[in-house]
């Protein structure tokens, strides 16, 4: 059985050119598992890696669809399992990069969405309720209905809760429990699954001096660009976090400042919930990262999986 490594580790916590440096000493190409950076035209605010950040290595499941565009776990594990058959039958050794809980998780559970499961008229109608009434609405109706499952997932996730309550109104049953069941099939490769573990306050700075590096690349600008091409209202896409701040201070809603502090204690919050989650995770291995060092736990990840 191949391996599949899994790099993982809250937002600003070095992924990126760990994993880069990995793919280069063990012949690897990378695959991406965010959410956000499947997005066209949206560079600065995703963090999404530059060609120079590359150093040449092949990334895959960046830039693959349009900001107005829907897409689902379903269709990312499908695609990103697609990858990793092209990497491995190409000879090189696949590594799943990212922070989205819901995607690594579809790979290292092989979890199984079948197609009965899938409604695009409930999708269309609560999405609609949402640009409506707002996130909290639609988050109280899956918490009347499922509230198992609404303890499981932060209000503001709102594919996670549209496609909770779509479940729950086709099938009858918890999204917990049909995901429970899915995992019975064992997957097709070993997933060896890497945390980076950084220190709580260092990481906290990082991300704040994160967020201050997208605002000085023209994060402001990407925003208006995307705002003329037609992508800034009732899209999923804009409503992530460093998108929807400064769409609110263009339309004066927010000043500068108070967007720039929002992003990022959004961000900080964001980094905290991905912690809980990864530690969850099926045979999980915590490395102690300080990104600042270079990269001085290579050798601990290729000696971990017998390289």
């Amino acid at each position: 059985m191949k391996n599949v490594i899994v790099i993982t580790g809250p937002t600003a916590s070095g992924k990126t050119a760990l994993s880069v440096e990995l793919a280069k000493k063990l012949n690897g190409e990378i695959i991406s598992a965010d959410s956000m950076q499947i997005y066209k035209y949206m560079d600065i605010g995703t963090a999404k890696p530059s060609e120079l950040e590359m150093q040449g290595i092949k990334h895959h499941m960046l830039d693959i669809i349009l900001p107005n565009e829907s897409y689902n776990v379903s269709r990312y594990k499908k695609e990103a399992e697609e990858c990793i058959k092209k990497v491995v039958d190409d000879g090189k050794v696949p590594i799943i990069t990212g922070g989205t809980g819901l995607y690594i998780n579809s790979l290292v559970y092989n979890i199984n969405f079948s197609e009965t499961t899938q409604n695009n008229e409930i999708r269309e109608d609560m999405q609609r309720t949402a640009e409506i009434m707002g996130n909290e609405y639609v988050y109280n109706i899956l918490k009347d209905m499922d509230p198992e499952a609404a303890a499981r997932v932060h209000a503001n996730n709102l594919k996670r809760v549209i496609r909770s309550i779509e479940i729950y109104k086709t099938t009858g049953r918890s999204i917990i429990e049909h995901e429970a069941e899915s995992r019975i099939i064992p997957s097709n490769y070993n997933f060896k699954v890497f945390c980076l573990n950084v220190q709580r306050e260092f990481l906290y700075k990082r991300i704040d001096a994160r967020v201050d590096l997208m605002m000085d690349q023209g994060l402001v600008d990407e925003v208006i660009m995307l705002e003329n091409m037609g992508y800034a209202t009732g899209e999923t896409a804009m409503q992530a976090i460093g998108y929807k701040e400064i769409l609110a201070y263009l339309k004066g809603y927010l000043t500068i400042k108070e967007a720039v502090e929002t992003i990022q204690q959004g961000s900080r919050r964001y980094a905290k919930r991905q912690i809980t989650w990864m530690k969850k995770i099926k045979n999980v291995t915590m490395i102690d990262y300080d990104p600042t060092q270079g990269n001085n736990v290579l050798d601990t990840i290729t000696t971990s999986i017998g390289l």
